[in-house]
């Protein structure tokens, strides 16, 4: 067999010709030839390597456009578009984002080809920072010869002194605010062995630092609030029997990483009413559609999210619309939630615009509302924001008062917060927990399905209002103790037997838990 291939390896050898140079320099030769005729190419160089640098590749093209632009009237047109539509954002020190600096005249750009290190880009970029203290820019306009001519690319110039145009296209800038407050203390026993506070059964927190770890980034500091996160999922805690609207579950075990403390784990498990027993429902949605909401995790998916919750609502439910953005108005007229079609076309036709008119839209919803109450029916506002107001009431402490003094009429209020950026979380807050609400935070079709789906027993029908915790530790068995969370929901020891002291609203089938 071996003989065969040698015989086979010998034969191809003889077959195949010697390479021969003159033969594949003619081959490269008109290769070459072929090539220039099908691409055009041209004998000279290509100057790759000022594609490399941004820098070398902006001046060539400026000394380009220069040379070939002769006219005034160009010449600004031209230097206007470039000045709007080039944006090179340079992060600092401070985490300010700041546009470069652009040649915007003639004497500017004849000076500038004149220098060539483009190091010299980055102090002229701090001064124009330093005199523009403003966060946002508007384009400068001026008015001369060519305004007509350049009116299209922004500007123009009264002279080849003065500026053409100067933009500055910067983040929205991050005006989160979220309520909090230091943790709670280690307590002395001896010296204070009851504890008090209210419910809380709002999961914003969690889903707020889902949100920002979803985005590779930490979530705020003051965003973390311990026992939202803890109540953020549903336990097997047993049930009411008879007529008892709780049952509550307390059990003391070892603390995983300190063995010399123990945990309290006290548990609040609601009642969960048959669906035939349920009253009617008169939802009013007070829909945000100020500029802020225009974003797609904004308007949009809270679109998506009240057409899951739709379905899940009875032909005896009613159903309005209020929005507000530089006004209010009502959209939609009470509607029978069997009505699918005239609510969804409602919902479709709204849009974002205008300013954050909060205190307008809360009185005409609160007004509609009212108009819409039934007998044994519960009638609910349900308020979908970024929380952003802006016009009218906006401090957190006087939308309270303002709150307050609507909850004695029954009618409650629930807050679903959207979007990221100018989340104002400490508004939702305070509406929330005035309104005898629940606060909640939609940031996914898949968290709409939770809080609007899976939990809307929970989310529209109360079963108690005011409801407040008192644990009492044995200074003989407990040397101290430390409330995990809660810090927004403290209360004074008084303050348990106070009815003028508002605490929190539990709904149909919601448990709470609090942890010492």
């Amino acid at each position: 067999m071996s003989n065969e291939l040698d015989d086979l390896k010998a034969a191809l050898n003889r077959a195949t010709p010697a390479p021969d140079a003159r033969t594949r320099a003619a081959h490269l030769r008109l290769a070459a030839e072929n090539f220039d005729a099908l691409q055009g190419t041209r004998a000279v160089s290509r100057p790759t390597s000022d594609r490399l640098n941004l820098w070398a590749g902006f001046k060539t093209g400026v000394k380009t456009m220069f040379n070939t632009l002769t006219t005034r009237g160009a010449l600004t047109a031209s230097t206007a578009l470039v000045a709007f539509g080039l944006i090179y954002l340079i992060p600092l020190g401070d985490n300010s984002i700041v546009p470069p600096v652009l040649p915007t005249t003639a004497d500017e750009i004849s000076a500038e080809k004149e220098t060539p290190a483009p190091m010299q880009a980055a102090p002229k970029l701090l001064a124009r920072k330093a005199e523009n203290a403003p966060e946002r820019l508007a384009p400068q306009r001026a008015s001369g010869a060519d305004a007509d001519f350049a009116a299209g690319a922004l500007a123009a110039a009264p002279s080849s002194k003065s500026v053409v145009a100067e933009t500055a296209l910067l983040p929205e800038p991050d005006t989160e605010a979220f309520a909090n407050a230091p943790a709670n203390p280690l307590k002395i026993t001896a010296d204070d062995p009851v504890s008090t506070f209210s419910i809380d059964v709002d999961t914003a927190s969690y889903s707020v630092i889902r949100a920002s770890l979803m985005r590779g980034q930490m979530p705020p500091r003051a965003a973390v609030r311990i026992e939202e996160m803890v109540n953020y999922f549903p336990y097997a805690y047993p049930a009411p029997e008879g007529d008892a609207p709780f049952r509550p579950t307390v059990q003391v075990m070892q603390t995983p990483w300190n063995p010399e403390t123990k945990l309290v784990h006290i548990a609040i498990q609601g009642e969960r009413p048959a669906t035939e027993a349920e009253a009617p429902l008169n939802l009013v949605f007070l829909i945000d559609t100020s500029g802020s909401m225009g974003s797609p995790d904004k308007l949009p998916l809270l679109k998506q999210s009240f057409r899951l919750m739709l379905p899940k609502l009875h032909p005896r439910d009613r159903v309005a619309i209020v929005t507000y953005a530089g006004s209010a108005g009502q959209v939609l007229a009470p509607t029978s939630a069997a009505e699918t079609a005239t609510i969804l076309g409602a919902l479709d036709h709204l849009d974002a615009g205008g300013g954050t008119a909060g205190q307008a839209g809360l009185q005409q919803a609160y007004s509609l509302a009212e108009s819409m109450a039934q007998n044994d029916g519960i009638t609910r506002v349900i308020l979908a924001t970024d929380g952003d107001f802006n016009i009218g009431i906006s401090e957190p402490e006087a939308l309270k008062t303002f709150i307050a003094g609507k909850r004695d009429s029954g009618t409650y209020l629930s807050v679903l917060g959207f979007g990221r950026g100018n989340l104002d979380d400490a508004t939702m807050q305070a509406l929330a927990q005035n309104g005898n609400g629940q606060a909640a935070y939609i940031d996914t079709l898949a968290e709409a399905q939770k809080v609007l789906v899976d939990q809307l027993g929970g989310a529209l029908f109360p079963i108690a209002n005011d409801v407040k915790v008192q644990v009492e530790f044995n200074p003989a068995q407990i040397t101290e103790y430390r409330l995990i969370g809660y810090e927004t929901r403290a209360l004074n020891r008084e303050d348990f037997n106070n009815d003028r002291v508002d605490a929190g609203e539990i709904g149909a089938g919601h448990s709470v838990t609090a942890i010492y």
